[in-house]
């Protein structure tokens, strides 16, 4: 019995972590997307026509 609880509390934090490095994997990518729109609307005011 003590073997089960152990083995599935391993798997939860598992599952836990997994899904965490999905969930950061998509947050950097959010990011990066926005990086790259500020650096185009940099690049458009760079001539001084914001």
């Amino acid at each position: 019995m003590k073997r089960l609880i152990i083995l599935m509390m391993l798997a939860m934090f598992s599952m836990a972590t997994l899904g965490g490095c999905n969930t950061m994997a998509g947050a950097g990518k959010d990011v990066q997307k926005a990086g790259e729109k500020v650096e185009d609307k940099a690049e458009d005011c760079k001539d001084g026509k914001c």
